[in-house]
């Protein structure tokens, strides 16, 4: 191919050359000769010495040039048509190469994460009835999970695996479930586009870890609650529970598709089998092993995904290393094209990875995810003592980091492999997700299981999601909404329908997630708007959470309205900057890529429009403030109006009356420091008022 460039660009010299004088004329004709019939008898690249060689005192005429060049564009167009270059399509199909061996590597996972759920489900539910543990049909009359159930009751077994889980299953099952299919791949994709800036945010997890440990876990270990919105009733009111639940069932819907459908766009690139073939198989799997293995099932199949997702990210770590020629290269490539970056050292709110953004609005971010979010809280809950949750947080965040830290890496190698041909604009990857996928079939396509390794990664983190947001909404349907329904109208639940709802509860949602992914599909900006919910969501929650812990003078008239106006407001916020992103009004700049030296024909229309993307488009509003900064300003908006409404209109509550088990440990000792001290004032009062008599 090189060798038919070089001779391309001889005969256009040749061509410009013939009004030149004669004797330079024929020099060239006689270099185009000496080209084609060299390479026409043997293919090899033009040595430079021949172009020196040639007599330049030949007299020839013009005609004879135009007939060499003539001759030559012939002999180049008929040698041009047996190197063509490969185009786009040509290229993403020859990708597609799937095999035997990684369909069985793919379903080998999802047989074991059936066989773990079969296991819990029937298997060690049976023995435990033969050792006289379960009872199949006995009244729960204790209503709340944690500090009424009993252990061995079969909400508490099937929610919180009877809060006898081990430390390092659990430990594992969190990252999985941390780590989505989305975030897998879209951290990968981060570092391509925006380069090292997000690695930072890797020191939040220890902030947020801390924060969560020392605030939030004791509050939620001493209760034993199972749904962390059972809180805001014991805080607040019944309302403010419900409005809690049902925003964590809203976002659910939302995101459950979301969950599947972005592995089987990967699925589906690697493998051409379609998306709606794909899913409904996934999803009756993970639903399957949900409903029958209970956390129990979930937590171990999640071991068993999180390996896998440790597993494949070091074979294409290792591997994509290795062909790359280094460590060495890859950093010196990612070097040369400014991917090796940090936060910029800036206060405007507005720029997307800031020093501030990062270490400040990074910390609530991942704080709302390790401190009150359900899933992760009841899985804190599975664990015996408060021990044993400070063991499995120290765990969690630093297998956490290692599992960020691979993914960074990748999204390295992934620029190292690409950085002189960039796939998204030569149309190769349709969708930013789909780099990550292209880079393992370069990388891992020659050895076959490999691509399915990775594959069966993507969807670990995905099923790991799914079955846990699941369990999430049995526990969160059937504490904060039919049990207490039930004892309303004075109809205790036995076990066994109990255990009919919570199973149903997962097997409604599992399936009607199968056709939402077709709603998913033909709503572009529904990944968007699910990215909006969560962050409108959980910033205004994580502020209910803190004052309710921090601040027991506010009551619950000024915390329903705080919260209901924060959260209206940052779902304002959320969906604007969505909607300018997608409409180009405002856009962080994404750094530059080359498609230089690539060795396959692409539309030059789509990258030229491409460069777009590259060039930023200013803003002031409120909703172009970096998303970063989404949780921070929920729960700072959430703070403020609530203490606002306290002091201007609802007056101040009487601390004594709030349970000092809903306060944060050190606001129990002050508050525990303070009443000794008023009591002894009183005692002392009273005496000099007897000693006077």
């Amino acid at each position: 191919m090189s060798t038919t460039i070089e001779r391309e660009e001889i005969i256009m010299d040749a061509v410009e050359a013939v009004n030149t004088p004669p004797t330079v004329v024929n020099a060239i004709v006689q270099t185009v000769q000496s080209i084609i019939s060299s390479t026409t008898s043997k293919p090899t690249a033009l040595p430079s010495s021949s172009i020196s060689t040639v007599d330049s005192t030949t007299t020839t005429t013009t005609d004879t040039t135009a007939r060499a060049i003539a001759t030559a564009l012939s002999t180049t167009t008929s040698s041009s048509s047996m190197t063509e270059k490969p185009s786009v399509s040509d290229l993403s199909s020859a990708l597609q190469h799937f095999g035997i061996v990684d369909y069985l590597v793919f379903i080998a996972m999802l047989v074991v994460c059936a066989v773990i759920g079969f296991y819990f489900g029937f298997i060690e539910k049976k023995k435990k009835q033969q050792k006289g543990q379960v009872s199949t049909d006995e009244k729960d009359g204790a209503g709340t999970a944690g500090m009424d159930e009993r252990r061995g009751s079969e909400a508490l077994d099937y929610l919180v695996g009877g809060r006898k889980m081990k430390v390092f299953p659990v430990s594992l099952s969190l990252v999985a479930s941390f780590v989505s299919g989305i975030s897998l791949l879209g951290t990968s994709t981060e570092i391509y586009v925006y380069g090292t800036q997000y690695a930072f945010i890797l020191v939040t997890l220890a902030i947020s870890g801390l924060i969560s440990w020392y605030i939030f876990l004791p509050v939620f270990c001493n209760l034993q609650l199972t749904s962390t919105y059972e809180y805001f009733e014991r805080r607040f009111s019944r309302r403010m529970r419900l409005f809690g639940a049902s925003l964590f069932v809203l976002k659910a819907i939302v995101w459950l598709p979301i969950a599947v459908y972005v592995p089987a766009l990967t699925f589906n690139q690697v493998s051409g089998i379609g998306v709606h073939t794909i899913t409904p198989i996934v999803i009756i799997i993970c639903t399957f092993y949900t409903t029958v293995g209970g956390m129990k099932g979930v937590v171990w199949t999640d071991t068993v995904q999180s390996v896998v997702m440790y597993g494949s990210l070091v074979v294409i770590m290792i591997k994509g290393t290795m062909d790359l020629g280094g460590f060495g290269v890859i950093w010196q490539r990612n070097l040369e094209g400014g991917r090796i970056n940090s936060p910029e050292w800036s206060l405007d709110p507005t720029v997307r990875m800031s020093v501030f953004s990062v270490f400040v609005g990074g910390t609530f971010f991942k704080l709302q995810s390790t401190a009150i979010n359900q899933a992760t809280i009841q899985r804190f809950m599975s664990l015996p003592s408060l021990r044993h949750i400070k063991q499995t947080l120290f765990i969690f965040i630093i297998g956490l980091i290692l599992l960020y830290m691979g993914c960074i890496y990748v999204g390295l190698v992934c620029y190292a492999a690409y950085y002189d041909c960039d796939p998204m604009a030569t149309g190769l990857a349709g969708r930013r997700d789909q780099l990550v996928p292209l880079l393992v079939m370069r990388v891992l396509g020659v050895v076959p299981g490999l691509p399915g390794l990775f594959v069966s990664a993507v969807f670990s983190a995905a099923l790991s999601s799914l079955s846990t947001l699941l369990n999430s909404l049995a526990a969160v349907v059937l504490e904060d909404f039919v049990k207490p329904r039930m004892r309303r109208i004075n109809k205790p639940m036995t076990e066994r329908t109990v255990a009919l709802t919570m199973r149903l509860v997962v097997v409604v949602f599992g399936i009607s997630s199968i056709f939402m992914v077709y709603v998913v599909e033909h709503l572009g900006m529904v990944l968007q708007l699910s990215a909006s919910l969560q962050s409108s969501l959980y910033g205004p929650m994580l502020g209910i959470f803190t004052v309710g812990m921090l601040m027991p003078w506010v009551g619950e008239k000024s915390m329903f309205m705080s919260s209901i106006v924060s959260f209206a407001i940052m779902a304002w916020v959320a969906v604007n900057a969505q909607i300018a992103n997608v409409t180009g009004s405002f856009r962080h700049a994404q750094l530059p890529v080359s498609v230089e030296n690539c060795t396959y024909d692409f539309d030059k229309t789509r990258y030229l429009n491409s460069t777009v993307e590259y060039e930023p488009h200013s803003g002031s509003s409120i909703y172009h403030i970096s998303f970063l900064l989404y949780t921070m300003t929920g729960a700072l908006l959430n703070i403020i109006i609530s203490n606002l409404a306290t002091f201007l209109f609802f007056g101040r509550q009487d601390v004594t009356c709030v349970d000092a088990q809903l306060l944060a440990p050190f606001v129990q000792r002050y508050m525990l420091k303070r009443r000794q001290y008023e009591t002894v004032q009183l005692k002392s009062r009273a005496t000099i008022v007897e000693s006077s008599d």
